[in-house]
């Protein structure tokens, strides 16, 4: 559903906010402690050194801020940043363009590079490897392949869907790093920045509370800190303090868990209709009405990480959290789950 408030997947009304948001620097990029230690060390060698970045895969559930990281990367290389997606890249052609145009030790970011087709993955692996391209010029018997240099330069990829990316292409990264859900901590900081970037007057524990309902990702957390200052701006003030959070809150339908009425479907299909779980994921995207990979993308990731959903070899199955959720007794086959 495109327009959840609390689906981590970009809208096109987050494009304008995102880019005034987002931090420039590894010191201003809040939480992912391991990943900016990592990326600082490796991007303080490459510096060093005058050479191009190793090839950086990121992934992770969306909203997370892949993007920001890459943009952040080339700003701490100083050095230019070409971005595109792999949906975009439709013939070998598009990005023999893009890469014989890149200067030295330059960053070529790739969003969504799971769905890169096989046509064009062929021309990545000579140049993210040799930094050459292998272009065939002329057909049949008299076809020749010939070599063309390529500057030294930073690829980039970012996907949710690592699982989808084939072994060759991934074993050609040399820095692979995973971004996990924000801790609550992490969310309130997020969330204080964004309003002081925005001149948004926001009490501590009214930001505290719009942080418990992220979901742990930031751009849900931005989304929620603008439709709470149009309700602060319309219904009180233009103070957010913490009655006026919660009020808010709760007419945009968003629980103390982040939830909202897709994810109370979502497990009320599992234990009604399936009592419980297993249950396969087509079968339940059928029951939904939703796509196979709206589910596994965007819903499932953070239900699994609190805890009210399973993923097993037999299905989805709904936990004890998820029964207590809604005032409900599990069935005993499921009190192993708790």
């Amino acid at each position: 559903m495109s327009d959840r408030l609390v689906s981590a997947a970009r809208e096109p009304e987050d494009v304008q906010f995102e880019a005034g948001l987002r931090p420039r620097l590894l010191d201003e990029y809040v939480g992912q402690d391991r990943v900016r230690e990592n990326l600082s060390v490796s991007i303080a060698a490459a510096r060093q050194r005058g050479e191009a970045l190793d090839h950086v895969l990121l992934y992770g559930p969306p909203g997370l801020g892949k993007t920001t990281l890459a943009l952040v990367i080339a700003n701490e290389l100083t050095v230019p940043v070409r971005s595109t997606a792999g949906p975009v890249l439709e013939r070998p052609g598009d990005l023999a363009a893009i890469l014989t145009n890149l200067q030295p030790n330059e960053v070529l970011f790739i969003d969504e590079i799971h769905r890169l087709t096989p046509a064009i993955e062929e021309i990545l692996y000579p140049a993210m490897e040799d930094y050459e391209l292998d272009i065939v010029i002329g057909q049949g018997p008299g076809a020749r392949s010939v070599k063309v240099p390529l500057q030294r330069f930073t690829l980039i990829g970012a996907t949710t869907r690592t699982g989808l990316l084939t072994s060759p292409l991934r074993s050609r990264f040399g820095i692979v790093h995973r971004l996990d859900f924000y801790t609550s901590a992490d969310m309130l900081e997020i969330v204080l920045r964004s309003a002081r970037i925005l001149k948004v007057d926001i009490d501590d524990e009214a930001a505290r509370e719009i942080a418990g309902r992220t979901r742990g990702t930031p751009r849900i957390a931005n989304r929620l800190l603008r439709r709470v200052r149009d309700y602060a701006q319309v219904r009180a003030d233009g103070r957010i303090t913490l009655d006026v959070a919660r009020r808010a809150l709760d007419l945009l339908d968003v629980d103390e868990h982040g939830f909202d009425e897709v994810d109370r479907r979502l497990l009320r299909a599992i234990i009604e209709k399936f009592n419980g779980g297993p249950v396969g994921v087509n079968t339940l995207a059928a029951s939904l009405s939703e796509e196979r990979d709206a589910i596994e993308d965007i819903y499932e990731p953070f239900l699994m990480q609190i805890g009210f959903l399973e993923r097993t070899p037999r299905g989805r199955v709904a936990t004890a959290r998820a029964y207590e959720y809604f005032g409900l007794l599990p069935p005993r086959k499921d009190m192993k789950l708790w």
